[in-house]
């Protein structure tokens, strides 16, 4: 039913990074990745370093960036083949999300500087955007950036900050100006992690893992020149980014592949009571595919379906917390009497109750697609 879906050269070009990325991974990660483990740091930079020597590193940036030069169909076929042969899920953060806002809007010298690293996995970044008093509103930002000659002075508190911990630079939202309208004066700075006066305090999350923290800012002194695009434009700059997070979320290889490992598990029991769900989730995986595949060939054709990136983000968010649920409930029919946070696969249903949270609540998806809708009607109307 798959290749249906595919062109010709499409299909093709699936069963070459099929079988490149059998070899590629090695053994150990991918039994490890395919016995449902999850990945660390060291595992996601392994893989990273690798995935550049075999010369797909930055698989999705333009050739002119130093990228392979894939369009969005063929990155989504690639993302599908290194989860089906066992690599880890990669760090958004930098190759699809930081990288796109630099080759859009950063200076000649910043990408210069930063791609490469971020290709190589050389650099480790993270995302700070939220603060406990900004979340789903982003505008509501407080932490300021002050500028000093040749510097930005930088005082404020970012939260839920995902793998801060292992970070080597953080692109953060900041405020540089205070205003009427809160979306005005926000600028996009580059930070390293390194410098004095940032700290890093761990939150540990219900699974028990230490993913996400708090990160403290006291006068961090950050060279202006890692200031990207204009003062002021940060807003512009993320509505950009958030589309390509939110747009990124359908290419669901990962769940699949945990979901396939749940179905080989009950293919041992074939008196299983799960058939309806496994069915349902068949049926809505496929769904999201064909959805995501009339996304990226519009977006491709440079038709720009806005309404669509949102219900992508909520279908795929949702579908990961069912087989997350799926797995836990399969998992805990044979180990009954077993402690909730003991074994993976609760420990993942427990961490997957995030998903319809992070790159904008599912709520707010759903406003930002009606409003988009709406909008539409009325311009046609």
């Amino acid at each position: 039913m798959q290749a249906l879906l595919y062109t010709p050269e499409e299909n093709e070009l699936r069963l070459h990074l099929r079988r490149v990325l059998e070899q590629a991974v090695p053994a150990d990660l991918r039994e490890r990745m395919l016995s449902g483990e999850r990945p660390d740091s060291h595992d996601k930079r392994r893989w990273g370093r690798i995935q550049h020597e075999i010369g797909y590193g930055g698989y999705a940036w333009p050739v002119e960036f130093g990228g392979h030069g894939f369009n969005r169909i063929q990155r989504l076929i690639y993302e599908q083949e290194a989860a089906r042969a066992g690599a880890p899920e990669m760090v958004p953060w930098g190759d699809r999300m930081v990288a796109p806002v630099l080759m859009a809007f950063g200076t000649p010298a910043q990408r210069q500087r930063f791609l490469p690293r971020i290709a190589s996995m050389e650099d480790y970044w993270v995302q700070g955007y939220s603060e406990p008093q900004a979340g789903s509103d982003l505008a509501s930002l407080r932490m300021a950036a002050r500028r000093d000659e040749d510097h930005y002075i930088v005082d404020g508190q970012k939260i839920w900050t995902t793998e801060a911990q292992n970070a080597d630079w953080i692109f953060c939202l900041v405020r540089t100006e205070r205003t009427e309208r809160p979306h005005q004066g926000i600028s996009f700075l580059l930070i390293d992690m390194k410098t004095p006066g940032i700290s890093v305090r761990p939150i540990i999350t219900f699974d028990g893992y230490h993913e996400v923290n708090e990160v403290w800012f006291d006068r961090v002194h950050v060279p202006a020149e890692n200031l990207v695009g204009e003062e002021g434009q940060g807003w512009a700059y993320a509505k950009y980014l958030l589309v390509e997070e939110r747009s990124a979320f359908g290419s669901v290889g990962f769940a699949q592949r945990e979901f396939q490992r749940v179905r080989e598990l009950l293919d041992q029991h074939p008196d299983h009571s799960h058939r309806e769900r496994v069915q349902d989730l068949e049926a809505r995986f496929l769904g999201l595919e064909c959805l995501l595949l009339r996304f990226l060939r519009a977006r491709d054709g440079d038709a720009q379906p806005d309404y669509v990136a949102p219900h992508v983000k909520i279908l795929s968010s949702e579908l990961q917390q069912d087989v997350a649920e799926l797995a836990a409930d399969v998992w805990l029919e044979d180990h009954p009497a077993a402690p909730e946070n003991c074994a993976h696969p609760m420990r993942h249903f427990f961490n997957m109750r995030k998903s319809s949270i992070f790159a904008g609540t599912n709520e707010i998806q759903r406003n930002i697609a009606a409003n988009s809708l709406l909008g539409k009607e009325q311009k046609h109307g």
